[in-house]
């Protein structure tokens, strides 16, 4: 693969077939071999008298690095030094989850007379979360009346980085244990907030707009409302990377359990980060990037996405859950996203309700999975896995651990109204 210019098969083919008519046709006497000639000679002509001389380079690139599940960029293709090319052909390698616009992703261009570079864009819409190659190929170029063609040469790859699509997910059901000191949750102390605790007898440092005119009026005496204070929570979420159920069809299609736990993942981490809370990212089973430190705000929430994007399922399968504590606050709300096939997470999980956190794990096996092929012995397997999870599911359960079904919003609101009147209830601990 070389850009320097050579001469195409149209090029050889005129030149040869109008040099054996013309040869035959006045050996033999024949005019009319002549006039079939003369096309022919008339392109190979052509050709030779614009035939190139500056060697024409190319580059590309990504307009957007980092996208979201089914956004779009373009591939920008540029082929510089392109005075004599007439013609660009882009021809982009399809990889697994990209969509090219055209599907095949191959794209041609004409040159303006005179254009010092050609471009040429290619649509390209990633349609599952990670990382992968994108925008290589291969890149020609031709000459005028197609007599020569450089190339073609091939396109390095670039790493697209696509972000889990923005899960539809919302709760109105307070954390059980706010522990900051700013946030939009209910404390059990008073103090300044909006939620309502009592009416109280008026003592100093009280602001006069918290002061209950008609009980004072009725009682004789200053009386004013006191108020919950409002905390921030801490939310650690364990992804279960240990292995990826089901078949990910992309964005628009069936999801596996891994895109399942990715995506809700995503959704409660950016749900809870844009209310002021600390979110925290524990990932299971993966050779790449797994923790991030509790942390808030927008620059956060894009770590924790990145993150997200990084996993490869099935990469390490130890798993240590003694570690999985560490550097967590006792009232830190723990959500496992896991399918609940693995010892490894139902070790986790334990481990973690262990040490008397609030821990809710949230099933990610889609309803409607898909195996992959029809083949009986897949269905007995899979059998046979379901009953393995349904002994190791009671484990969890009998530890006090709630298991709910992702549903996206209002998956957590039941289980976050039980954990918040548990949370007053003396519980056992094991040091």
């Amino acid at each position: 693969m070389s850009p320097a210019w050579r001469p195409t098969p149209a090029l050889i083919r005129a030149g040869l077939a109008s040099l054996t008519l013309a040869v035959i046709g006045v050996v033999a006497g024949r005019p009319d071999l002549l006039v079939l000639a003369a096309p022919l000679l008339v392109l190979a002509a052509g050709g030779l008298l614009h035939r190139p001389v500056r060697v024409p380079g190319t580059d590309s690139r990504l307009l957007h690095a980092s996208l979201r599940e089914g956004e779009g960029t373009l591939v920008r293709c540029a082929v510089t030094d392109a005075g004599d090319v007439e013609h660009a052909v882009v021809a982009l390698t399809r990889h697994q989850h990209l969509a090219y616009q055209p599907p095949y992703g191959v794209r041609g261009v004409t040159a303006g007379p005179g254009a010092a570079a050609v471009t040429v864009d290619i649509p390209v819409s990633p349609l599952r979360w990670g990382r992968r190659a994108a925008g290589d190929g291969l890149v020609a170029a031709t000459s005028g009346w197609a007599g020569f063609r450089s190339g073609p040469v091939e396109l390095r790859p670039h790493t697209l980085t696509t972000l889990p699509m923005p899960g539809l997910f919302d709760t109105t059901a307070p954390t059980p244990h706010p522990i900051g000191l700013v946030g939009t949750n209910p404390a059990r102390r008073t103090g300044d907030g909006t939620d309502f605790a009592s009416i109280r007898p008026f003592t100093p440092g009280d602001r006069l707009r918290r002061v209950q005119w008609r009980v004072s009026l009725r009682t004789g005496a200053l009386h004013v409302t006191s108020t919950h204070s409002e905390e921030d929570s801490s939310i650690l979420l364990v992804v279960d990377a240990v292995a990826d159920i089901g078949v990910g069809e992309g964005v628009h299609g069936r999801p596996s359990s891994l895109d399942v736990a990715v995506r809700a993942a995503g959704a409660v981490a950016e749900h809870y980060l844009r209310r002021g809370d600390r979110v925290g990212l524990r990932v299971l089973g993966t050779t790449q990037r797994s923790t991030v430190s509790m942390g808030a705000g927008t620059r956060h929430l894009r770590r924790v996405l990145d993150t997200l994007a990084h996993i490869v399922p099935g990469g390490d399968r130890h798993v240590d859950p003694n570690r999985m504590q560490f550097g967590l606050s006792a009232g830190t709300v723990v959500i496992v996203l896991s399918p609940m096939l693995s010892d490894e997470a139902v070790g986790a999980t334990l481990v973690l309700a262990q040490r008397g956190l609030s821990v809710i794990v949230v099933d990610t096996l889609p309803a409607d999975l898909d195996l992959g092929q029809d083949d009986p012995r897949l269905r007995v397997a899979w059998r046979l896995r379901s009953l393995e999870r349904d002994a190791l599911l009671p484990k969890v359960q009998k530890a006090g651990v709630p298991v709910v079904a992702w549903r996206g919003p209002g998956t957590l609101d039941e289980v976050l109204r039980r954990l918040g009147r548990r949370a007053s209830l003396p519980t056992l601990v094991r040091r």
